[in-house]
């Protein structure tokens, strides 16, 4: 039998905040929250962002030295707090939006009697002069020269960006302050601090993981899209010697895209199993996913941490997706809004999706799920947050536009779809799912995306599919944005609010609307209004990739039926003790950023460190051992 792959935590951030503990969640559908959900959620992002403090006396500490108490602080500075979240105006904590270097080419003319003379300092002259400067003096520091026609010269000059909204992490959260980040590029930063919340939500010490599974039979997949194309990744590489700049020691190999994965085994986990990272554009988060399910479905290995962190948010990554025309830029926002030049933007109502709109939000987000086996899972009393049914890939075909979207999306959906109405049966499969669009706030995707969601559910026979869209709020993360809709997914099944579909109270004319049903307010339905969800990724180069993940409720049933319910109470009896550390986790991350888990230069091993016995390798403090047994698929074609 194959096993499931069962979700028993996640964590991340995003400009909703921490994934963990529904944070994120939370922050999507405050509005529809009670009391006590509300201040949590404030408290949580007041702790995130610098604000709150516990002192060490218990009190808590407002900018570090105001005396407060907790629930009138937060309900006084809500709004505060809400606006330093989500998708908002760039703020320059990365960079300036209006003073943006860009080097530009001159040409002087020199006087035709006279020639142009300059002096160069002789520290600055070039190792090999042009042939028509003319060397007029030097005095031992500069050195004068004469040219008779031109000179040609690179200047640095400063623009404004075209765009001025992005999803951002919440505003003076940063976490390259949390640890010994050793000029680590952003979405590396992001990646410790998103797996590291992960592992935190799982309310089991990764110790006790590594006692019960040999070291091959876990797997990381995890990666980005874009790479690390900051100053301190790729970006820096390239940039070095345009700027005059030194290339470092560190720039290229942490600005590759699989670094996150490596970043995760090396400093986090110290893993030694499987790991790789699967690249997809916009759906590479679940093309991660499904290289996890594989692994688990296949009795290969018994864990996967599965994730993806891109922080895009440079002035050259915005330039290019505008020169594409894909972003919602200033120019696009007015006319969209018929503003002048002199009314203000709301640049929280950027990201439309299936509205009126012009583009898409670009955004920061790293997200994380760890999975295990569904044996395992019951055997440590792990949190069953919802199951893996499974992930489909397909590609376009022939293209006439390698951005523009196709069949193949189309094809991996339907797929999803039937997955899981095979698990659910008819009549679940017809009214307890809800779909996660993709839902970019492109005029393209508004169109192509609501036709294939009406088509499949006339298919299908499905008469009112609810349709989310949270880039929305978040933006669009690029590689993670799946990630982002599992995050809101797992939130529903314990919240059991949709979030609304917000900046749009109409939809878009050539949006299909029929058996579709787009959530435009919040929806509470209850946690077990909803068995399933579907998750879409459309990416460029026709890189498509649906999900179908079973809720908490589903799972449990599905176990039962497999293990019984003498094996169902011994995981409740054994989760009492997995709950009460989540639960101690939480409350300290609410305390106060929690510090990361990061091991540089810890326990590192070379060969001594494996000792061959029989049919099988010890690794020194490692159990159980990586067995070495001979299986093959091919046995039956061996002598």
């Amino acid at each position: 039998m194959a096993s499931l792959p069962v979700i028993v935590g996640f964590g991340g951030i995003s400009p909703a905040g921490r994934s963990s503990g529904l944070n994120g969640y939370r922050r999507l559908v405050f509005d529809s929250l009670d009391l006590r959900k509300r201040i949590s959620t404030l408290q949580s992002l007041g702790s995130l962002m610098g604000r709150l403090k516990k002192g060490s006396d218990g009190s808590w500490l407002w900018d570090e030295n105001e005396v407060v108490d907790i629930k009138k602080c937060l309900t006084e500075n809500s709004l505060e707090l809400l606006d330093g979240t989500l998708v908002r105006k760039l703020e320059n904590n990365l960079f300036d939006p209006k003073q943006i270097i860009q080097n530009k080419n001159f040409n002087f003319i020199a006087n035709q009697e006279q020639g142009l003379q300059f002096s160069i300092q002789n520290r600055h002259l070039p190792r090999s002069l042009p042939q028509d400067w003319q060397m007029v003096s030097d005095n031992g520091e500069t050195t004068s020269f004469n040219v008779s026609h031109s000179l040609k010269a690179n200047l640095s000059q400063f623009s404004t960006s075209l765009v001025n909204t992005a999803g951002q992490l919440p505003t003076g959260f940063d976490p390259a302050s949390l640890y010994a980040s050793r000029n680590h590029p952003r979405g590396l930063q992001l990646t410790v601090f998103g797996a590291s919340d992960a592992l935190d939500s799982m309310g089991i010490e990764w110790e006790q993981v590594r006692k019960k599974v040999a070291p091959d039979r876990i797997s990381v997949y995890a990666g980005s899209c874009l790479s690390q194309l900051d100053v301190n990744g790729n970006g820096g590489l390239l940039q070095a010697r345009l700027r005059g700049k030194r290339v470092s020691s560190k720039q290229l190999p942490l600005g590759l895209a699989e670094m996150p994965a490596d970043f995760i085994n090396a400093y986090l986990l110290g893993s030694m199993g499987t790991t790789g990272a699967s690249q997809g554009a916009c759906a590479t988060f679940l093309y991660n996913l499904r290289n996890a399910v594989e692994d688990i479905r296949r009795g290969t290995h018994r864990v996967a941490i599965v994730g993806t962190s891109e922080a895009p948010l440079t002035p050259e990554v915005l330039e290019g997706f505008c020169a594409m025309g894909a972003l919602a830029d200033d120019a696009g926002l007015r006319t969209l809004d018929r503003l002048s030049n002199d009314e203000q933007i709301d640049h929280r109502k950027a990201c439309r999706p299936f509205g009126n709109n012009c583009g898409f939000t670009l955004s920061e987000s790293a997200q994380f799920v760890v999975l295990f086996d569904d044996e395992l899972a019951l055997e440590l009393g792990a949190n069953i947050q919802g199951a893996i049914n499974d992930v489909f890939i397909s590609a376009d075909g022939y293209k006439k536009s390698i951005s523009g979207p196709g069949a193949g999306n189309t094809i991996c959906m339907a797929k999803a779809m039937s997955a899981t109405r095979h698990v659910l049966g008819e009549a679940d499969f017809k009214n307890r799912c809800f779909m996660q669009a993709h839902g970019t706030g492109t005029p393209q995707n508004r169109t192509t995306e609501s036709a294939m969601f009406s088509r499949l559910a006339k298919e299908f026979g499905i008469k009112n599919l609810p349709i989310l869209a949270i880039k929305s709020y978040l933006g669009h993360s690029v590689a993670s944005s799946a990630g982002d809709q599992l995050m809101a997914t797992l939130g529903v099944w314990q919240d059991g609010i949709l979030p609304a579909i917000q900046n749009v109270d109409t939809l878009a004319p050539d949006v299909t609307t029929q058996n579709l049903d787009f959530v435009l307010e919040h929806r509470d339905s209850g946690a077990t209004a909803f068995d399933a969800a579907f998750l879409n990724s459309k990416g460029f180069g026709g890189n498509n990739a649906s999900a179908s993940v079973l809720s908490p409720t589903i799972t449990r049933a599905m176990l039962r039926r497999r293990y019984g319910m003498k094996a169902m109470k011994s995981h409740e009896e054994k989760h009492t003790k997995v709950r009460e550390l989540f639960e101690n986790n939480e409350i300290r991350a609410r305390e106060g950023p929690a510090t990361p888990l990061y091991k540089f230069d810890y326990n590192v091993l070379n060969d001594q460190a494996l000792d061959f016995a029989g049919d099988a390798i010890k690794i020194k403090g490692t159990v159980p051992p990586v067995k070495l047994t001979p299986s093959s698929a091919y046995d039956d074609m061996i002598e």
